[in-house]
């Protein structure tokens, strides 16, 4: 939960806003009233209204949303806070207009027991500012061949249960835990991806493949482990979510499914919206990614899926690693990239670009993922919690590294201009970020 020791405002009023709900598809000019940590009221009466003894802010006709849910975030804590600790993530989320995380299990120790949620529990309830919580591994070391107690985990907090980066390559243990992700009513999220396929690959098979001279891996390894897991889930019933989706075959699996009316969902990282195999360029080890960027072609589709609602969330598939593993030869350096912090930016790009509406984009950014999760965020309702943003849509500036918050500086849209940026975030009633004069680009 988010840690700020200062006093409570009795109330903070947003006046002259434009107030968008992705849960209610509302978009239209008016103010909002937080109140002891919620929201106390909404509507075009506080336009230009406060309420006496309220803190006025004056939105100047900027976007006032709910603040973004991202439920694919690895954090280096505990084991490897060389990279990233749950304090600094927390700061990279504020700053992006990330009011929640979900951290996933792939740390050292893995979060596997239920000390480890405990542990997770309490340093973000004393270091982050940002609501956090913990997707706990659904096998024991995230090897794929002993399940977890999940009933235990869950009872400790666990919002949902994934096997981290890697998949679970035993049909048998995967079946077992989708029995018992069903029996005690969680989220199974599963890495699609075969292990044995994509061993020794780096990129998406292809031309730009053999042009940069690089071991390929054909987008099969992804669908093959997709349409097994959806047999499993008719065969078991238990809810399943495809984390991270990356291309056209595999987003027809999941419609195929949908229709069959089980209970699939999918999401798919912001990269793989916003960045293709040729942005590798020229060995760029920031653009090495798992699952790895795919053709044009396959963007596009991942785009339209988005727009059409096929696809449920988008996460920023924050992955922090440091330079000593990423300072290396592209085949030899490790996969990940940061992201926390250009989440909602990057996804602007495809509102600026006529490619998808801004009520669907922040549908996959907040009420999805918290209808998912079931969190009670995500939306502007009276009662709702007050996780809120404050975004000027047409901001530009330039991600320079200097000045991310993450600790680990290997994000893929290092140097590039965006369009749009958050001004101010707030998490119970709290501001725990605001846009200063002093970082103007």
């Amino acid at each position: 939960m988010p840690k700020n020791g200062s006093p409570a405002q009795d109330a903070t009023t947003f006046l002259n806003a434009r107030l968008i709900d992705p849960a209610t598809g509302k978009d239209e000019p008016g103010g909002l009233l937080v109140r002891d940590g919620v929201i106390a009221d909404m509507g075009s009466h506080l336009r230009r209204n406060a309420p006496e003894h309220s803190k006025v802010v004056d939105c100047k006709g900027h976007v006032l949303c709910p603040g973004l849910i991202d439920m694919q975030v690895f954090t280096g804590e505990p084991g490897l806070e060389h990279r990233e600790t749950l304090k600094t993530a927390s700061h990279a989320a504020a700053a992006g207009g990330v009011t929640t995380i979900v951290v996933m299990p792939d740390t050292e120790p893995v979060i596997d027991q239920v000390a480890l949620v405990d542990f997770i529990q309490r340093r973000a309830r004393d270091n982050a500012l940002v609501n956090v919580h913990v997707m706990a591994a659904m096998t024991r070391g995230l090897k794929g061949t002993e399940m977890t107690e999940i009933g235990l985990l869950k009872r400790a907090g666990a919002i949902a249960f994934s096997n981290g980066k890697s998949s679970v390559a035993n049909a048998r243990v995967m079946r077992n835990v989708l029995l018992y992700g069903k029996d005690h009513a969680t989220l199974i999220v599963h890495h699609t991806e075969d292990p044995h396929l994509t061993e020794g690959s780096v990129m998406n098979a292809g031309e730009v493949a053999t042009r940069l001279g690089l071991p390929g891996v054909h987008k099969a390894a992804e669908t093959i482990v997709l349409e097994r897991d959806v047999r499993l889930v008719e065969l078991t019933g238990g809810r399943y979510h495809a984390a991270t989706l990356s291309c056209a075959e595999s987003l027809a699996v999941v419609r195929a499914a949908k229709a069959k009316g089980l209970p699939v969902t999918c999401g798919v990282s912001i990269n793989h919206l916003t960045l293709n195999e040729n942005d590798i360029g020229s060995y760029r080890t920031f653009l090495r990614l798992r699952p790895p960027l795919r053709c044009e072609e396959d963007r596009a589709a991942m785009v339209r899926g988005l727009a059409a609602g096929d696809i449920d969330v988008v996460v920023s598939s924050h992955d922090p690693q440091d330079a000593d593993v990423k300072r290396h030869p592209f085949a030899e350096a490790a996969d990940g990239a940061i992201g926390l912090e250009t989440l909602l930016a990057a996804g602007l790009r495809l509102y600026h670009n006529d490619e998808i509406g801004l009520v669907a984009l922040l549908r996959a950014l907040t009420i999805n993922p918290a209808r998912l999760l079931g969190l009670p965020s995500g939306r502007l309702d009276k009662g709702a919690p007050a996780d809120l943003i404050l975004v000027d849509l047409g901001q530009p500036w330039v991600v320079d590294r200097a000045l991310l918050r993450a600790r680990s500086k290997n994000s893929p849209f290092d140097e590039s201009r965006m369009q749009g940026r958050v001004l101010a975030t707030m998490v119970a009633g709290h501001t725990v970020y605001q846009y200063a004069q002093a970082d103007r680009d």
